[in-house]
């Protein structure tokens, strides 16, 4: 990999996270927030309209089967993002990640059109999420509770989420303190875990998510 993807890969393992100003700045610098965004992988709020939409199934949510398109929707104009900080250089730094198997899409689809998709960076037992986007209702929310639900059976640990949006205080996003944040951040970065194929179409990961919506609903 070259000196930039190591560089980010390196902030990662520190609790860094990269950031540029504009689409068109293609300089990166890195942030470290006195507060950093996490969404409790035992404590996601899920919606009873949001169940009700997952158990259509009138979806198919993917992984790493189109990364470039998910990252590119994410900044696109066409998803809202008039604003983004994936630049050409993060843009093209992230698909580096992903060819040596540290950065994944999470892709969901609808009569076989890409409709909305996460991304972001898997090492240990913590998923770093960079940012995600839909083009129809609930698009990304039903993609997030997947991703969720097989991490969560994958031993997965920690899912930062690095700043607070609306969007996802509605699904159980909290801040937690630098240092709280950097202890969990240890205990989980090292260890071996694999970051878990996807295919909503399989047997096997519905019923791993629908297991994934019930304890959650007996939690709250």
């Amino acid at each position: 990999m070259d000196k930039v993807s190591n560089q980010i890969l390196k902030g990662y393992f520190q609790g860094i996270f990269p950031m540029s100003n504009s689409r068109e700045d293609d300089k990166i610098f890195f942030v470290n927030p006195d507060y950093r965004a996490i969404i409790p992988i035992d404590n996601v709020h899920i919606s009873k309209s949001l169940t009700r939409a997952i158990k259509k199934r009138d979806y198919k949510v993917t992984t790493n089967k189109s990364f470039s398109k998910v990252m590119d929707s994410c900044r696109s104009p066409l998803f809202g993002r008039e604003e983004t900080w994936i630049n050409n250089t993060i843009f093209k730094t992230f698909n580096e990640l992903h060819m040596n198997g540290f950065a994944h899409s999470i892709e969901i689809w609808k009569d076989h059109s890409l409709v909305g998709g996460i991304y972001g960076i898997a090492i240990g037992s913590v998923f770093f999420a960079e940012s995600m986007f839909s083009s129809i209702s609930n698009a990304s929310k039903i993609t997030l509770i997947f991703l969720l639900a097989k991490l969560r059976a994958s031993d997965f640990n920690l899912f930062d989420i690095q700043v607070l949006t609306p969007h996802l205080i509605s699904m159980g996003g909290v801040e937690i303190s630098r240092q709280k944040y950097l202890n969990s951040l240890n205990n989980n970065i090292l260890l071996k875990n694999k970051f878990p194929d996807i295919d909503s179409s399989k047997e096997s990961d519905w019923l791993i998510t629908t297991s994934y919506l019930q304890e959650i609903k007996d939690i709250s």
